[in-house]
Parts: structure tokens; sequence; C-alpha cells
């Protein structure tokens, strides 16, 4: 059985990631999808807050396991049964890192590759931080998020104002 993982951050989960779950679940026997601590980033959403969105959107998915860490990503994979990172780019700035974190990856896991899918161009732009920073203004979020996590987006984003 090919087993992937789709690691990310996912604060929120938008159509972008959405689409790349999709798209990956097609490729292989198993998709996990992992809700993975960044150092570098300060969640509006808990691990587990993140996980449930994710659950919620992708129940279509039979394929498709949803789960989350604070483990290294190539130990996580190996433990996991993973021979495959996917991950999504938006743009040529993307490559640069994702390509970076790829041989780290290799480099401590030599059964681990990494497969880039590229994000369809209607997502090219999209990303969770740009739709944070959306949700604090009464912008139809429907292009950017799955409709059955926006009333959730928008109560954590702004627990005080009503559902647009």
């Amino acid at each position: 059985m090919k087993i992937a993982i789709y690691p990310g951050s996912f604060d929120p989960i938008t159509k972008g990631h959405l689409n790349i779950i999709e798209r990956a679940a097609n490729i292989f026997d198993k998709l996990i999808v992992c809700v993975m601590v960044n150092a570098d980033k300060n969640p509006v959403f808990s691990r587990e807050e993140r996980a449930q969105m994710i659950k919620a959107v992708c129940g279509h998915l039979p394929n498709v396991e949803v789960d989350s860490s604070d483990e290294l990503l190539a130990e996580y994979a190996r433990r996991r049964g993973s021979c495959v990172i996917i991950k999504g780019l938006r743009a040529g700035s993307d490559f640069e890192k994702e390509f970076q974190m790829a041989m780290i990856n290799r480099k401590i896991n030599p059964e681990l590759d990494t497969m880039f899918l590229t994000a369809e161009h209607q997502y090219m732009y999209l990303s969770s931080s740009v739709v944070r920073e959306l949700g604090h203004y009464s912008v139809d979020l429907s292009d950017f998020l799955p409709e059955e996590i926006i009333p959730a987006f928008r109560k954590k984003i702004d627990p005080f104002k009503e559902d647009t």
C-alpha cells in the first residue's frame, strides 16, 4: 500500500489545500493529512480544531486519514510507513523553501521522497494567512474556504461579530 503524507499547519484549511488533498488522494492508496507544529507560526486554531475542520471537509474521501503530530516530519513518515511527502506549491518562492526541506527530510530519512503538486490557477494566490486577514472584514469567504468551516472560522476570528 502506497501511503503519502500531506503535512501543514492548515490554519485554517483553504480550498487550495482541499484541492491538493483531493488530487493526492487520487494518486495514493492512503493519504494522511497531518496537522504539524510550525515553530515559526502562532496558530489561531488549536491542532485539534484544525484536525476537526479537515475531517469536516474530507469526509467524501474514504482513503484520507487526518492526524496531528509535533514530531519531526521525516520521523513521523517513517513511523507511519510513508515513503512520500506531498507539498503544494503556489509560486516559485514556495519551491526554494520546499526543495530545501525535501532535501533535509531525505537526509534524515533516505526512504522518503517529496512530491510537489502545483496549485490550480484559481488557488495560486491563496494562503491561510491571507484568509485570516480577510476574516477580520465582512468579506465573502466562499471562494477561499470550504463552506463547512466558514461559520466556525468567523466565530473564532471575531466571536463578537455576527456571521455574514
